[in-house]
C-alpha cells in the first residue's frame, strides 16, 4: 500500500470516529488481533502516539485524554468493570469508543450485552459503526453531570 493510498484511508478511519487532530487517546485492551489500520490511522490524526494501558496507571491518571479506545472480547472479563476502569482518565465531554469483534468473528460480543453494561457503568451508546474490516465500534458517552 503506498504512503497516500494508507494517508487517504487513515482519514477515512480516524473520521468513522470522530477523532481530530491534537486529541489524546488511551488505548486499552490492545492485543495482536487490533487493526493496525485503524490505530494507525488514529495517530496520524492526532499527531500524538495512542497512549497505552500498559503505562503505570498512575502515570495514566495524570493524562486526561479525550478519547479513550477500548478492544473488547467475549470472554475478556467484566464488562462494566472494564468501562468503568476506562472513565478513570476520560476527560468531561470525552468519549469511550468500544471496539469489539464484528458478528461471526471469534470474541464476538453481543450487543445486548453492551445495552446492559453502558448504563451500569454510567455511561449512554450514541452510535455504532464499522470500525475496521473485523471491528466495530459502539460510541459511548457520559453525562455532563456525572462529574
Amino acid at each position: 500500500m503506498s504512503a497516500t493510498a494508507g494517508s487517504a484511508e487513515g482519514q477515512t478511519l480516524a473520521a468513522r470516529l470522530g477523532i481530530r487532530s491534537g486529541q489524546l487517546v488511551l488505548e486499552i485492551g490492545y492485543d495482536d488481533d487490533c487493526d493496525e489500520s485503524l490505530r494507525e490511522a488514529i495517530e496520524e490524526t492526532t499527531g500524538t502516539e495512542l497512549v497505552g494501558d500498559d503505562v503505570d496507571e498512575t502515570d495514566v491518571v495524570d493524562d486526561v485524554v479525550d478519547v479513550v479506545l477500548l478492544w473488547w472480547r467475549d470472554g475478556d472479563g467484566d464488562l462494566v468493570d472494564a468501562l468503568v476502569d476506562a472513565l478513570v482518565s476520560l476527560a468531561d465531554g470525552g468519549v469511550v469508543w468500544l471496539l469489539t469483534p464484528k458478528a461471526g468473528r471469534p470474541g464476538h460480543v453481543e450487543p445486548s450485552d453492551i445495552g446492559d453494561a453502558a448504563p451500569t457503568a454510567g455511561l449512554a451508546a450514541t452510535s455504532t459503526v464499522s470500525a475496521a474490516a473485523d471491528w466495530t465500534g459502539t460510541r459511548l458517552v457520559a453525562p455532563r453531570s456525572r462529574r
